[in-house]
């Protein structure tokens, strides 16, 4: 395994990071609630691992392992939220609402970091939105783009990668998905430009301009 730091691991950190981030913001909502998350956060940290605290890459990474070490963090960050979601709603299921908002909300501001580039085609809205979502490690491909033009990107998904991390906290993988969706679009609608997201299947989804 290479002993250096590239590109594309710092890519995936930051993707990594952007996971914790919304544990951050629906552990922020939860004690507004009056939830037990101090609870269920030394809980989570037991069972999962804790947050990197946004510690530098370089400072924190196995180098003798980069490949594992972003792996691992990403199961424990995959697991956490689902762990996290799934206590809430097993106190409400109403709650769901508030986190489709909370994504939302997310989502238009995640989308204001690329207020200074000018995004031309769906396939580089596609990007975009991939510089956030985890999907595993690239060598998964878990997306594969089916249509690219000018006016169009439609990709589909091979194989779901999340429904372990649901399955394990008896959770609901279609409660992810929902979410993210709620994050995706509202991403999508908040950039420059008249883009428009679709979820055309379960497993298809497009981005028209």
């Amino acid at each position: 395994m290479s002993l250096f730091l590239g590109k594309i691991h710092y890519w995936l950190y930051d993707k990594i990071l952007w996971f914790e981030d919304l544990e951050i913001e629906i552990a922020r909502w939860a004690k507004e609630e009056n939830l037990p998350i101090e609870k269920w956060t030394m809980d989570i940290d037991q069972k999962y691992g804790e947050l990197t605290g946004g510690r530098p890459l370089e400072d924190i990474i196995d180098t003798s392992n980069i490949h594992g070490w972003l792996q691992g963090k990403i199961l424990v960050v995959e697991g956490r939220q689902a762990y996290l979601v799934t206590q809430i709603l097993n106190e409400n299921a109403q709650y769901k609402d508030s986190l489709i908002k909370l994504f939302q909300t997310q989502g238009k501001a995640d989308a204001l970091k690329y207020s200074e580039v000018e995004l031309n085609t769906p396939e580089e809205v596609y990007n975009a939105l991939n510089d956030f979502i985890l999907e595993g490690m690239p060598c998964d491909r878990v997306n594969e783009v089916v249509h690219s033009d000018n006016e169009e990107i439609r990709w589909k998904r091979t194989t779901c990668l999340h429904s372990e991390h649901w399955s394990s906290v008896d959770g609901n993988v279609a409660i992810f998905y929902e979410l993210r969706e709620a994050w995706i679009q509202a991403f999508v609608s908040a950039l420059k430009g008249s883009f428009t997201y679709e979820k055309v299947s379960d497993d298809t989804q497009r981005i028209l301009r």
